[in-house]
């Protein structure tokens, strides 16, 4: 019994320290939570806020650095590139004197020396540009002036040697190197926007284009200096392969400088080859004529009466240059008779004319790679007044970039191509081409066009070069002002292909209200339209390799004739 209070005290003792080395361990882990919560949290606090500059800095560098792919024309000239610039920013929370930096700054760029700036300079941000695409001599000063917080980045800046030349195919960038027009946004929306965000957009393949650059620069010269000698508004031309529908050339004018993509904001600056719709006037006789040959309706031997105007839904239609006779469909087409054609697409049909016009893609957006596309334009009810006017290009709108691949289906042996602006083999083309029309239906066209250009009176005499046997179609549309068809405002297109016994090329030009040449003149397609289609069949027939022909193919021709 004496032994009792020893062993509680023992037991008493062991318990005593027991809790003593627990309450220690406890405090210890308390202390390491707390320092290592107190550095995790100074790491976020650091990673959130102070930063922040470098972050920012960071991403900009990704951004300004991201490349492009060069943009070769088919023989490998060099369309657009990229050359390396300088830019300025600042780090804010880095200046150390916000007041002599501006004044500093304002040495080598007056416009910087800015009460708005030497607030921005005071300020909290952790970047900002301070001028974009400086030269090596300002980077040089700005360098030499050694204020903290204020730095370069090398960007990619945009280089078309051609300058406006090739404008409405290359397209052109933003400020920070990311399409935003033609093949440079097609580009970017199909698979450079993502490589970039990637950060996989190094070591580009160039892209290769189907444009030819000496054909660009014929086309561009010639149309602009059609516009001028015509005091046009605007003109523009496409010259297309018609066997497998590559874009070889396509322009307009007014145009603009891609290194200064301002200049595209002005309306009259547009892209009128594939952006804007136009009443085709007499070109669309061409199909109104194929359609009509196509249908098994008429034949090249048929006859229509042209002795009077046509009356259809109380409007009478009439002849520029009526022969006021019975016509052949020959001469129909080449003396561009309204009313023997509007009697052709009658005795087509309504329903007809449309599910015609559907199948050559003249109802329908083109389907090419350019965004710059416009829809066309069509007539709300189709009467048999609708159906006359179409026929000769009146009551409904599309692009000239549409006309030409209709119209190169009609002279190609009938197979619908869509065009392309990359390089596409005949091959390619007849595994995507559709049949619209048939082989013997092209092949009376292909006559009609020609003698249009052979026979005395034919509209398209004016684009005849000797050697190179072209086929051609006139289009002189009255205007539409204020609702009404207007008297003195015309819209003038010609459409040609060569050689015509094998067609290889279309040409098309159209001219936005052309005046006459010289006082007394008229303001017709085959008086401006037509020589200038000439001309550049003229000048682009050597480089595409046509070799001219001086013998006697048209005699069978005009026999027939």
């Amino acid at each position: 019994m004496a032994a009792a209070p020893s062993q509680e005290f023992h037991a008493s003792a062991r318990r005593g320290a027991g809790d003593t080395m627990r309450g220690r361990l406890i405090l210890a882990s308390a202390c390491f939570v707390l320092v290592y919560g107190t550095i995790i949290g100074r790491l976020v606090q650091m990673g959130v806020s102070l930063p922040q500059e470098s972050v920012t800095l960071g991403n900009a560098q990704a951004a300004v650095s991201a490349a492009r792919p060069d943009i070769l024309d088919r023989n490998g000239e060099i369309l657009a590139t990229d050359i390396k610039f300088a830019s300025l920013y600042a780090e804010p929370r880095r200046v150390v004197d916000p007041d002599e930096a501006t004044e500093q700054l304002a040495t080598v760029f007056p416009d910087l020396g800015t009460d708005a700036i030497r607030q921005r300079l005071a300020s909290k941000q952790g970047f900002l540009w301070l001028k974009r695409e400086i030269t090596p001599a300002q980077q040089a000063a700005v360098h030499a002036l050694g204020i903290p917080g204020i730095g370069f980045l090398t960007e990619n800046k945009r280089f078309y040697p051609s300058g406006r030349t090739v404008a409405f195919v290359t397209g052109h960038v933003n400020i920070d190197n990311q399409g935003i027009a033609g093949i440079e946004k097609y580009i970017d929306d199909q698979w450079l926007g993502d490589l970039q965000k990637a950060g996989m957009a190094t070591n580009l393949e160039p892209i290769k284009l189907s444009v030819d650059l000496r054909v660009q620069q014929v086309l561009h010269d010639e149309i602009t200096a059609a516009m001028q000698r015509y005091t046009a508004k605007s003109s523009a031309a496409v010259v297309m392969n018609v066997k497998t529908g590559e874009v070889l050339g396509m322009t307009s004018a007014p145009d603009y400088d891609p290194m200064n993509p301002s200049e595209a904001l002005d309306p009259n600056n547009m892209n009128r080859a594939s952006a804007a719709v136009y009443e085709m006037g007499s070109t669309f006789k061409v199909f109104a004529t194929a359609m009509a040959l196509d249908s098994g309706k008429v034949t090249l031997n048929d006859t229509f009466d042209a002795t009077r105007g046509l009356t259809i839904g109380g409007f009478t239609i009439n002849d520029f240059h009526g022969k006021h006779r019975v016509l052949t469909v020959p001469e129909i087409f080449i003396y561009s008779s309204n009313v023997g054609t509007g009697r052709e697409a009658l005795k087509v049909g309504s329903q007809g004319q449309q599910e015609f016009l559907k199948r050559i893609g003249l109802m329908d957006k083109v389907p090419t790679e350019l965004p710059e596309i416009a829809r066309p334009i069509l007539p709300r009810r189709w009467s048999d007044l609708v159906t006359v006017t179409v026929s000769f290009g009146h009551g409904i709108s599309v692009s000239p970039l549409a006309t030409a691949m209709a119209a190169s289906s009609v002279m190609n042996g009938g197979i619908l191509i869509p065009p392309t602006f990359f390089p596409r083999s005949e091959e390619q083309a007849r595994l995507i081409g559709k049949r619209v029309i048939k082989q013997s239906t092209s092949d009376q066209m292909r006559y009609l066009m020609r003698l249009n250009v052979l026979a005395p009176g034919g509209s398209g005499k004016s684009a005849d070069i000797p050697g190179y046997r072209i086929g051609g179609k006139t289009g002189t549309a009255e205007k539409v002002e204020n609702g009404r068809y207007s008297n003195n405002k015309r819209f003038n297109a010609f459409v040609a292909t060569f050689p015509i016994d094998d067609p290889q090329y279309l040409v098309l030009v159209v001219l936005d209200e052309p005046n006459p040449e010289r006082p007394g003149l008229p303001a017709t397609a085959g008086m401006n339209a037509g020589p200038t289609a000439g001309n550049i069949i003229g000048r682009i027939a050597p480089m595409l390799n046509v070799e001219p022909r001086f013998d006697d193919v048209d005699v069978p021709l005009m026999a027939a004739y």
